[in-house]
């Protein structure tokens, strides 16, 4: 009889402890839930004062969803080589090397995913204080002193940790009830984000003129649609995070690619219609520079009552995007563990929900650390051009791996290649380049924040050997 794996045993073995639970229809909607946070009830507004012109944004939308498209080709490859947890870390690891795998795994442990679960936290309990105002986090619950000055926690951040906490519980009993809170959440903000089109066909306020031109206003038109595209490339982000729990997707090399393809096409088609529905319903000027342009929208339609529902919808989408959020920042942990390149005890399946319950609880722990301090916004501006230069190198992965590992087997082969991930990577690259000039002192200090991870690399390689 065959000795059945360690939960310490690498990669691949650890995974098979992982109780594969995930259809094509849970994947699909985990990438729909990954991406739908609170930016499609937000960003437009402020595209539209940095560039003034209905098409170019409309444009921006589209381009940034074929650029998550091509992206989900590319990474639909590299998935259904390695179905294993990890997504980007596998991915990176077997391109470059271990060191590479391993630096995107530590900034994704330190902030990138973690910071990202943080902030979409406080998202959810901003709008969660508009039904419950003494929530909010301009309320001061708390004031702890330290040498370098006051530790301050609001009733906001405290409602936050808190829903971090319940998306970690719900997690850790099995991936089943996590994929059914995914399931339930992304089909109820779908169905709130519809409603938005629906309104504006209802109503017609507004009779745009879609003449593609350059607003004379915009004295530099090309640097201004960069830095709009830098805001919807953030509004879809999280399209991959599928990718880091393939260990318990059921077939996950089929499922995997399959859900990419249509999760990034459910998504291209959603936020361009919201976005249509926008510019039905408010003229430029009423848009322009508007923060909470879905609240603005739903309520000159429909009075007040607008303003409940929209912050509804954003609760619902919050809360939703971190369920995805907590799977992926946890199974990137249990993959590095199992790898031993991280704490061993991390890569422990639970021996009755049969899920990595260390690496959650280590992730969420850690993620409500972020969140009562605030140390989230700050190192978040750091790592975002680590986190744009990773998913660019993620992009080039598919060229190294074709050359490197011609004969490995490939279920998907990526749809156009060479010519789709090649756009996907310019794309990726500008974004990357747009990023550095942008942040060129947060840029280097984040790079500097990635190379911290080398002697704890050196410590956790001479270990496990």
């Amino acid at each position: 009889m065959t000795k059945p794996p360690s939960p310490l045993s690498p990669g691949p073995d650890a995974d098979s402890q992982l109780d594969r639970a995930i259809g094509v229809w849970g994947a699909t909607l985990f990438v729909i839930g990954a991406v739908i946070g609170s930016g499609i009830f937000l960003t437009t507004g402020i595209m539209l004062q940095e560039l003034p012109s209905v098409p170019l944004v409309l444009a921006a939308w589209t381009a940034g969803g074929l650029l998550a498209m091509a992206g989900g080709l590319t990474y639909a490859e590299m998935g259904s080589m390695y179905p294993r947890s990890g997504g980007l870390y596998v991915f990176l690891s077997e391109a470059y090397g271990p060191v590479w795998g391993f630096l995107f795994g530590w900034a994704c442990l330190l902030v990138i995913l973690t910071g990202s679960v943080a902030t979409v936290a406080i998202g959810f309990a901003e709008y969660f204080s508009y039904f419950f105002p003494t929530l909010g986090t301009d309320r001061m619950v708390a004031s702890i002193p330290l040498p370098w000055g006051a530790w301050v926690i609001s009733a906001g951040q405290l409602v936050a940790a808190a829903s971090v906490v319940v998306i970690t519980a719900i997690n850790y009993v099995g991936v089943r009830s996590g994929n059914l809170t995914n399931s339930i959440v992304t089909a109820a903000k779908i169905g709130g984000l519809v409603a938005i089109p629906i309104l504006a066909l209802a109503y017609r306020r507004v009779d745009p003129v879609f003449v593609p031109i350059v607003p004379a206003e915009s004295a530099r038109p090309l640097a201004s649609f960069g830095v709009i595209m830098i805001a919807v490339m953030w509004t879809y982000e999280g399209w991959y995070y599928v990718a880091f729990a393939a260990g318990e997707i059921r077939n996950a090399a089929r499922t995997v690619p399959r859900a990419l393809i249509m999760g990034t096409l459910a998504l291209t088609a959603i936020y361009v219609s919201v976005n249509v529905a926008y510019v039905f319903s408010l003229t430029v000027e009423e848009m322009s520079g508007v923060t909470r342009i879905a609240e603005k929208m739903v309520t000159t339609l429909v009075g007040p009552g607008g303003a409940a529902l929209v912050a509804a919808s954003v609760v619902v989408s919050t809360f939703g995007c971190n369920v995805a959020g907590v799977i992926a920042s946890s199974r990137v942990c249990f993959a590095m563990a199992a790898d031993r390149r991280f704490f061993p005890s991390a890569a422990r399946v639970h021996p009755v929900y049969r899920t990595p319950h260390v690496a959650l609880v280590v992730t969420g722990i850690w993620s409500v650390f972020l969140t009562l301090t605030g140390g989230y916004e700050t190192l978040f501006t750091y790592v975002t051009f680590a986190s744009v230069l990773f998913g660019t190198l993620g992009g080039v992965a598919i060229f190294v791996l074709r050359a490197k590992k011609p004969d490995l087997p490939r279920p998907y082969r990526a749809l156009g290649y060479p010519v789709i991930p090649a756009l996907y990577v310019l794309g990726s690259f500008a974004l990357t380049w747009n990023t550095l000039m942008e942040r060129p002192g947060a840029s280097l200090a984040g790079l500097g924040l990635v190379a911290l991870g080398l002697p704890f690399y050196l410590y956790w390689s001479r270990s496990s050997r």
